[in-house]
């Protein structure tokens, strides 16, 4: 791993290149074993100073907040309703503005390093509503008011950071109060408005954690605590439910290769299970996966009902150091404030608040709103093809919806020419980065050997094979489907219900793409329930003209640069 540059595979370009996909790929999946990406450090050491810029920035908010008074004591305020108030509002600004999850050049992102603010305050780009048989909610282009409404709520939540408390509490113990009720009301009916013109902002804004939350700043007094704790417990389990799976495994495998402390080759190897040939996930990835698994499961429950005293000290420990272990990774995708918010609410929580619990309640509210979180979670795990697997927290558990795209030459200029976009297309802004199309060859097969590292890359992959319908693989350009959305709507973080049947939709519209231009490979992610993945090939000209599924333990059996996966046709058009 280089200081100023990448660490790069050595290998024999003119070789290397004559061979197929699968071909290319091993020397990668190789490498990456050993090194990970070959991120340079200056890379890792810019996203260490945006999480402490995120820090900085949040903790003048605070301090900035009439009745919080010294920077430095923050013993005295870390609990105050209100600290936590807008310490969830900020995050939440911070991600729908799109400095949070899938920034940079970890997701990705080069010129420029986000999208969101970028695309949505732009009319004429693409929205997605989740449900355009809504009133007033048709239509798949933004316009002048969905803008104005994306501003409207930037603004609203400036204003709520910069406001002062309602005064003393005595239920909550605090002197400064907690943030106006209109205020919280006015957020939650503009981001409600803007889901249903555009299901990506909501899912940007993270509304299963920071809308989910700020719902809880409705009720009143010990109730609030109470409803946040709940919330917390939800992610928590939730995310630990849809790791009980064949794909975790995969997942920690990949993430501690690529991990920058773990520095010795020799070291990352030790998480396969037998380098070079054999790179499935190995014992001590198998270990992290179940072991990590119990204490998101187990630890807390501990923690939200412990009451105070050793026992929620050491929850809240262990919990910290799990949070901080993912933080301390760098992963793809960079969920990076995400986990630094996670552990500021077990000290503002379930530390600075440890004597409240269910016994406080004094409204159904609370557990209304954790039933409705609960609910999704379930749902999301029996049909993850109708919920997002952010709503339905299946959060690094290597199991969600997914997409390939495989786009011919053509078909990149029509979409560079026929989309509303600020970024250009992945494999452009690959060719720009690294200076021409023969050194972009390399990142891009190191993205395909990520993407195979995942067990339902080795199905992406070899269905790629039959949507090409033996096409010669030179002839497409493979790219993720939410790279795709990356380029089109401006934001993603891992979530195939943004590259579907939807985009796929509008995108045509835009673009008329020929039969055979494009081809995509749609794969829903594992029923809780099942073990199976069911598939969909499509043809923007011409429709779905194959589903299936493949079976997950054909998945987990093989090698990253196996592309031959055994698959079961459904239904085919003749």
């Amino acid at each position: 791993m280089g200081f100023l540059k990448q660490t790069t595979p050595d290998i024999d370009f003119p070789t290397w290149s004559q061979g197929t996909r699968a071909d290319k790929i091993r020397p990668m999946a190789r490498h990456w074993a050993e090194v990970g990406f070959g991120t340079p450090v200056t890379l890792h050491l810019f996203y260490v100073g945006k999480i402490l810029a995120y820090i900085a920035a949040g903790w003048v908010v605070v301090v900035l907040t009439p009745g919080i008074d010294g920077f430095f004591d923050v013993t005295s305020w870390y609990a105050e309703p209100i600290v936590f108030q807008k310490v969830v509002l900020y995050t939440m600004l911070f991600e729908v503005v799109g400095l949070g999850c899938g920034f940079g050049p970890l997701n990705n992102r080069f010129f420029p390093p986000l999208g969101s603010i970028l695309y949505w305050l732009r009319p004429k780009t693409i929205r997605q509503p989740p449900w355009p048989r809504i009133p007033l909610t048709a239509g798949d282009t933004r316009q002048p008011f969905d803008a104005l409404l994306y501003a409207a709520f930037l603004v609203m939540i400036l204003v709520s950071l910069l406001s002062s408390g309602t005064g003393p509490i005595p239920a909550l113990d605090t002197t400064v109060g907690v943030l106006p009720k209109w205020e919280i009301w006015t957020i939650l009916a503009l981001l409600a408005v803007l889901a249903l013109r555009d299901k990506t902002i909501l899912l940007a804004a993270r509304g299963e954690v920071y809308g989910a939350l700020t719902v809880t700043f409705l009720f009143s007094g010990l109730d609030m605590i109470i409803g946040a704790k709940l919330i917390f417990l939800c992610i928590w389990v939730g995310a630990a439910t849809s790791k009980l799976n064949k794909h975790f495994p995969f997942v920690i495998a990949t993430m501690m290769s690529n991990n920058p402390i773990w520095r010795s080759p020799a070291v990352k190897r030790k998480f396969f299970e037998n380098f070079p040939d054999d790179l499935r996930p190995g014992r001590r990835s198998r270990w992290i996966a179940h072991f990590s698994t119990v204490i998101e499961m187990c630890v807390p429950i501990v923690l939200f009902f412990s009451g105070g005293g050793w026992l929620t000290a050491v929850a809240a420990t262990i919990m910290l150091i799990f949070h901080f272990g993912i933080l301390s990774s760098i992963p793809m995708g960079v969920p990076l404030e995400w986990n630094v918010f996670m552990m500021f609410g077990v000290v503002a929580l379930f530390v600075g608040h440890s004597d409240i619990g269910l016994g406080d309640l004094t409204s159904p509210w609370p557990i209304l709103l954790f039933v409705v979180s609960a609910g999704t979670v379930v749902v999301g795990n029996l049909m993850p093809r109708k919920v997002s697997f952010l709503p339905g927290m299946r959060y690094y558990a290597g199991n969600w919806d997914t997409g390939l795209w495989c786009v011919k030459p053509s078909a990149s200029a029509k979409i560079e020419n026929g989309v509303v976009a600020i970024a250009s297309m992945p494999a452009a802004q690959l060719e720009r980065f690294y200076g021409s199309p023969e050194a972009a060859q390399i990142p891009l097969y190191m993205g395909y050997a990520f993407r195979s590292f995942n067990s339902h890359g080795r199905a992406l992959f070899t269905l790629a094979h039959r949507a090409m319908a033996g096409a010669p693989e030179g002839g497409y350009v493979l790219t993720d489907g939410e790279r795709i959305c990356s380029t089109a709507m401006g934001w993603n973080f891992g979530d195939g219900h943004l590259a579907n049947e939807q985009l796929i939709e509008s995108l045509q519209r835009r673009c008329q793409f020929e039969p055979g231009e494009v081809r995509i490979v749609l794969l829903d992610a594992q029923p809780i329930h099942r073990q199976t993945q069911e598939y969909r090939l499509v043809d923007p000209a011409v429709g779905e003209f194959e589903r299936g599924f493949v079976r997950v333990a054909d998945l987990v059996t093989r090698q990253p640069w196996d592309d031959q996966v055994p698959v079961t046709v459904t239904w085919r058009q003749e």
